[in-house]
């Protein structure tokens, strides 16, 4: 056994010096998996044949046209008689998934940051790139899509030299007719730099990725940072304190193989047999059995930003719902979830997203995959709360507010946004960021693009601004944005009561300055949404103890006189009497009909 540890560890540390490990990664739309795949099938061209769909496999990746998950694919490549381990992990481009960038870039010495040809830098190229820079990792910009006519890559280089850093490696490519491929995979040999040997036996080991599968359990993406790990061995999970067995151990190719080992520096997918789907392993690291050395930090977790309700129209798919979101956040470590109650929906799960389209990918795919019959409520953000005796708390929704005594101040999310855009949209962006109660930061102008800084509240930012603002500029303009801080601002908590109940669900936290323009469009579209009934049904906004808006649904009208044909008056009365003593009783008991598009209709005028 000594012999054969002292055999493996010469050839790792003959290997690793031949092993690459990058990301690519770049704004939504510049062609990341198109290079992916491009990369593929230049190294790997018969199993590429075999597996077109590794990139992109998801089924709402190819009607979308997106990236939802970071995809691991191991390539091997001949430069000048020498065989190279290329490790490519192809990542989203949308904000929205940025942990699935973190993670990927954690397990990589390297990335290719793209950059289209036609669209130059926009906002996620900008913060993509300082990302990487903050992780020491060596950058490679490709500019992708030179075929077409409208490509100026000359006028491209000296943008990003002026905007990013004048001595960045540049190169050249068109991913879709594979033309400088050859010197992009030389450049990569050459200038990304191998794994670093650390020297030492003992496994280390970060998990970047998991899936669950329901033959092997839990699957887990691991990076080597020091050690190998073999089949059989016996390995210890730092976070959950479990020692676990590896079964198997699998590298994608993108065909996918099985293998005995995965030595220092490589990427490869491990089974231990772990069914519980329950436990949030990623980012996590693996050492020995025996060990007790996990010197490697874990991955950095990313808090959710916008956070809802969602509730089921049948309550008998309760524990299908909540084992779908196990198996959902245990593939997206950003997704979070706690069981939450309502008088009005039922049973149902309170989840954090890191936006809105986090939130409709994540719903979609409950709908989609688990055949579930989703609610979903308006979406929120978080609060910090600051109550007289100076103690902090933390909210999410917004009716938690009536339970809380003596506020001294209540605090709303700030998004520091960088938006760049062509010189002729700015005075537009800068009045959309005014209304959108924005604070300058700072303004840079690079020849024919200007960068400018932000500081806006979150609830200004993840409804609607990314679309205004490319509305306004035609598509030209880009917005990337961050959490800052908690700012003290003048908010105030409005409470929907539906005949005197009040419906935690409709609960909204607005400026002072937009509470009365926007609490009559929601009542206007409740009455609109609401059906009615065979009562009146009232509708109540409330601040403070105060009705600030009211409206009233009528009630369906039954002529129940229409069977008296004559006879004496009272008779009629009589009739009407009884249904009005009817209509009082079930205004007190009768069941209110809420439907399910309620909140997407709200979400609108918002």
């Amino acid at each position: 056994m000594i012999y054969q540890i002292n055999f493996i560890k010469n050839i790792y540390m003959f290997k690793i010096n031949n092993i690459r490990n990058f990301s690519v990664i770049a704004h939504i739309d510049h062609g990341k998996s198109t290079l992916s795949n491009c990369l593929i099938k230049f190294c790997n061209n018969k199993d590429y044949l075999d597996n077109i769909n590794i990139i992109d496999n998801i089924y709402l990746e190819r009607e979308r046209g997106i990236t939802i998950k970071a995809q691991s694919v191991n390539l091997t490549y001949d430069f000048s008689g020498v065989n190279y381990k290329l490790n490519l992990i192809d990542t989203p481009g949308h904000t929205d998934f940025s942990y699935e960038v973190i993670r990927a870039l954690s397990a990589c010495e390297g990335v290719l940051l793209l950059v289209d040809a036609i669209k130059g830098i926009e906002a996620q190229t900008v913060n993509n790139f300082y990302i990487a820079k903050n992780m020491n990792l060596f950058i490679i910009i490709v500019i992708n899509k030179i075929d077409l006519l409208k490509s100026t890559p000359i006028n491209l280089i000296n943008q990003i030299k002026n905007i990013l850093d004048k001595n960045l490696i540049i190169t050249c490519c068109s991913a879709k007719k594979s033309i400088g491929i050859n010197n992009l995979i030389k450049n990569i040999i050459e200038f990304i730099p191998p794994p670093n040997n650390y020297c030492n036996d003992s496994l280390q080991a970060i998990i970047i990725d998991a899936q669950f599968h329901k033959y092997f359990g839990i699957m887990m993406l691991i990076r080597i940072k020091s050690g190998f790990i073999l089949k059989k061995t016996k390995i210890k999970l730092v976070n959950i304190n479990s020692t676990y067995i590896v079964e198997k151990i699998w590298l994608v190719t993108p065909k996918i193989k099985e293998c005995s080992v995965l030595n220092c520096g490589e990427v490869g997918w491990i089974i231990c047999n772990i069914k519980n789907f329950k436990q949030s392993i990623v980012g996590s690291i693996i050492i020995s059995e025996k060990s007790i050395n996990n010197t490697i930090l874990p991955i950095k977790k990313v808090n959710p930003q916008v956070f809802v309700s969602l509730f089921l129209l049948k309550n008998s798919d309760y524990n299908i719902f909540s084992n779908a979101l196990a198996k959902l956040s245990l593939s997206d470590a950003s997704l979070s979830y706690k069981p939450e109650f309502s008088d009005t929906f039922g049973n149902g799960f309170r989840c954090g997203f890191l936006g809105l389209l986090h939130m409709d990918i994540i719903k979609t795919r409950l709908e989609r995959e688990y055949r579930l019959e989703l609610v979903i409520t308006l979406p929120t953000v978080k609060y910090e709360i600051l109550t007289n005796d100076n103690k902090i708390i933390y909210i999410n929704k917004p009716h938690q507010l009536l339970t809380l005594n003596k506020i001294k101040e209540l605090r709303e999310p700030i998004a520091e946004c960088f938006i760049i855009t062509p010189k002729i949209y700015v005075s537009k962006i800068i009045k959309l960021c005014i209304k959108k109660r924005g604070t300058q930061v700072n303004i840079i102008y690079f020849n024919d693009q200007v960068k400018i800084t932000y500081l806006i509240p979150l609830t200004e930012v993840i409804l609607d601004l990314s679309t205004i603002i490319k509305s306004i500029s035609h598509g030209y303009a880009s917005l990337d944005y961050n959490f800052k801080y908690f700012k003290k601002s003048k908010l105030s908590c409005v409470n929907i009561y539906i005949n005197k109940k009040l419906i935690p669900e409709l609960s909204v936290i607005l400026h002072n300055n937009n509470v009365r323009y926007k609490i009559n469009l929601m009542i206007n579209k409740l009455t609109e949404i609401i059906p009615k009934h065979q009562f009146n049904v009232i509708i109540q906004a409330v601040v403070n103890n105060k009705i600030i808006a009211r409206t009233t649904i009528k009630r369906l009208c039954k002529k129940v006189t229409e069977k008296c044909y004559g006879g004496d008056v009272s008779r009629k009365k009589k009739l009407l009497n009884k249904q009005k003593d009817g209509k009082k009783k079930l205004q007190k008991l009768g069941k209110i009909n809420i439907p399910k598009k309620i909140f997407f209709s709200l979400l609108k005028v918002n």
